[in-house]
């Protein structure tokens, strides 16, 4: 089969600030160390194995090089940096849990900025139902710094209950909690051609690097790609898109360890007829760099983020098969809703019209469909608990799967 190459997708670049010598000098090491793996393996790398670098080289990759992400003066803004209410809400979702198992521990991976872990504690020990240990796994030691100094500036008295982990503990009971983790796991691409699925490998030549697409060689990609078609009644010819096939070896990590409990996670994302929609056959994957979304994953590598959105019917077939339960699948607005976002809100003080209005912003942005309340999704699995969580119970989506 002939290589089909396909020129680099490039942005307007001026629309974009350029980053600073220090920054473009670390993403230069990154090229290299990328171009050098490209020639050790024979002149090409898969997409997912290109991702992986650019997010996760240590020292050099996005989220291990130092560089600022979350909040305003990054490249992006999460919900538990929006408003305090993200975290109130989830509490409620939290205590339930830890209620009907007796105690347990909460376990987070990828904590970003450390806002979440923080104002969850605080919201806990307001409930009275503060967990064991708080434990974080987190790939990045800049950002683990980071959270160190976050809680300990906002909860020091709690500080002592967080843990970060090197790798998972041998048995878990309790809450295991991601958000915006799934988007940030590298993925496959593949392109649909009149033979079936070709993969999307990563090339470089003097113009830098560049995207082909030939024989797939990644175990699974075609077979997954051949089921997708025969869930979607199939799909166009020079379709693109994406699949994580990392995200069940997680779950199936996770479901070794989970002895009693549940797992959240929030993410943007569509079920499987949406995501591969007629309409949607140029993928999802989405670069964020200074709070400017662009598809060019090749500009600036290591200083941007790449994501892709959440297959969440694949993601619910990978978690059956890890053996846990579904307990809902929803969107975030409604996820807020049943946990108390009204109540919350109402019980702020009006008196203090700036606190009051902030909290009112943050409300809009978590769950206005315009902004993240319906673009973000909720799904929840449990394991060793009886069904019915509380975050699910104004809206169940999961028929939609």
């Amino acid at each position: 089969m002939p290589d089909c190459l396909l020129p680099p997708r490039r942005p307007e670049t001026r629309k974009l600030p350029p980053p600073d010598p220090a920054a473009r000098a670390i993403s230069d090491r990154l090229l290299k160390l990328i171009g050098n793996e490209i020639a050790e393996s024979g002149g090409r790398i898969p997409f997912d194995r290109f991702m992986e670098l650019a997010l996760y080289a240590p020292g050099l990759g996005y989220y291990t090089a130092g560089s600022r992400k979350f909040g305003e003066a990054g490249d992006f803004v999460t919900a538990p940096e929006i408003s305090p209410l993200f975290a109130q809400c989830l509490a409620r979702q939290v205590r339930e849990v830890l209620e009907r198992l007796g105690g347990g521990d909460i376990l987070e991976f990828g904590a970003g900025s450390g806002k979440l872990a923080a104002d969850l504690l605080k919201e806990l020990e307001h409930l009275g139902t503060l967990p064991a240990n708080y434990l974080i796994m987190e790939v990045s030691p800049d950002l683990q710094q980071r959270q160190q100094e976050t809680l300990l500036r906002e909860i020091p008295e709690l500080a002592a209950r967080v843990r970060w982990l090197q790798c998972l503990p041998e048995s878990f009971s309790g809450m295991v909690l991601a958000n915006e983790l799934l988007d940030a796991m590298p993925v496959s691409r593949f392109r649909i051609i009149e033979t079936g699925p070709q993969e999307s490998f990563v090339t470089q030549d003097e113009q830098g690097l560049r995207e082909t697409f030939e024989e797939p060689t990644t175990p699974g990609l075609a077979e997954t790609v051949q089921a997708i078609e025969t869930s979607v009644r199939g799909l166009c010819i020079d379709y693109v898109s994406e699949l994580n096939l990392r995200q069940g070896p997680w779950l199936q990590s996770l479901g070794g360890i989970m002895r009693h409990g549940a797992v959240l996670l929030i993410d943007y994302g569509y079920p499987q007829s949406e995501y591969y929609h007629p309409q949607r056959n140029t993928g999802t994957l989405m670069c964020h760099y200074r709070h400017r979304a662009h598809p060019d994953p090749f500009l600036w590598v290591g200083l941007q983020d790449i994501t892709s959105h959440v297959d969440f019917s694949a993601l619910s077939e990978a978690g059956h098969r890890a053996g846990f339960d579904l307990a809902g699948y929803t969107t975030q607005a409604h996820f807020l809703m049943a946990t108390g976002l009204d109540q919350i809100l109402a019980a702020s003080d009006p008196n203090d019209l700036t606190r009051h209005m902030q909290l009112v912003q943050g409300v809009k942005r978590l769950t206005l469909p315009s902004e993240m309340g319906e673009r973000f999704k909720v799904m929840g699995f449990i394991k060793g608990l009886e069904t019915g969580l509380v975050g699910f119970r104004l809206l169940n989506l999961q028929n939609r799967l």
